[in-house]
């Protein structure tokens, strides 16, 4: 064999054994790829397992504090003034919270009064406050005459907005928003103290939230603070009226048939899902003992 095909041999080897390690390379980077893929697919059923686990438990949590608030037991029976209540269900520890929806301020039944001295109660200057409670008056109102700082369908467009006051009853606190004058900032502060469901005109403090304290007289945080405490040391076998600062007399007893309840399942390797439901109790004409007026899945805390 002469010196060149010598050589031939020896540089078809060559690139035989660099294509095969080329292909070991490609082999490995394959099989790592798949190994993630699987990896990651374990994970995400995992993830969704849990999930579904959690959300099941938080579901059960609903149940129970329906069940509850139907106990005639008034010994026995859970106080919805947002106290929370913690139970093991299966493998998920769950934490109910329940409020009696007659502790918020109702947007379309509420005095005008009780809404400025909430906003005012959450730091807003009592001048702009009563031009907002104007303006949520005229969206609620039957009449498209403005208020003296209110606002009507003018107001909005020259705003720049695309919608007008329905002069009509709110439908939904969420509502509030599209209100001249709302920021979500705002929004966001006073929301859980509102309600559409209560048909009252003032709250109830023994089941307010404390965002709904600060809206009353002579009430700042620390003291809405301490109310909550307060109440929420006396059970239903103990249950004592609460002395208000101004006076009045605050009783865990005569609220309405509207709650929202948060609950909150947490499983052993830390997974958790809340779910939050408004209800009304009262059988209907098909027989169910409640209904849901309002639903939310995947709150934040």
């Amino acid at each position: 064999m002469s010196t060149g095909q010598l050589h031939l041999k020896y540089r078809q080897r060559g690139v035989a054994l660099l294509i095969v390690l080329w292909v070991l390379v490609l082999l490995t980077l394959v099989s790592g790829t798949l190994a993630l893929l699987a990896k990651a697919e374990n994970i995400e059923a995992r993830t969704l397992f849990d999930d579904a686990r959690a959300r099941m438990g938080a579901l059960g949590g609903i149940q129970r504090a329906v069940f509850e608030m139907r106990n005639p037991d008034l010994e026995t029976k859970w106080i919805p003034d947002g106290r929370p209540y913690v139970f093991r269900l299966g493998e998920a520890e769950v934490s109910v919270a329940i409020t009696d929806e007659t502790g918020k301020l109702d947007l379309n039944s509420s005095t005008e009064d009780a809404k400025l001295n909430l906003l005012v109660g959450h730091g807003m200057d009592p001048v702009a406050a009563q031009a907002l409670v104007d303006a949520i008056e005229d969206w609620k109102d039957p009449d498209d005459f403005v208020r003296p700082n209110g606002a009507e369908e003018g107001e909005y467009a020259s705003a720049g907005l695309s919608w007008a006051p329905p002069n009509a009853a709110f439908a939904t606190v969420e509502e509030l928003q599209q209100v001249l004058g709302m920021s979500y900032q705002l929004y966001t502060q006073i929301e859980p103290a509102l309600t559409v469901f209560s048909g009252r005109a003032e709250i109830n403090p023994a089941f307010a939230p404390i965002e709904a304290l600060r809206g009353l007289p002579e009430i700042d945080l620390d003291t809405a603070q301490n109310l909550i405490l307060q109440r929420q040391q006396f059970d239903g076998t103990n249950i004592q009226p609460i002395d208000m600062p101004d006076g009045s007399v605050a009783v865990a007893q005569g609220g309405g048939l509207t709650f929202t309840v948060l609950s909150k399942a947490t499983l052993n390797n830390g997974a958790w899902t809340q779910v939050e439901g408004t209800f009304r109790l009262g059988t209907d004409l098909l027989g169910r003992p409640y209904r849901i007026v309002r639903w939310a899945e995947g709150v934040s805390e």
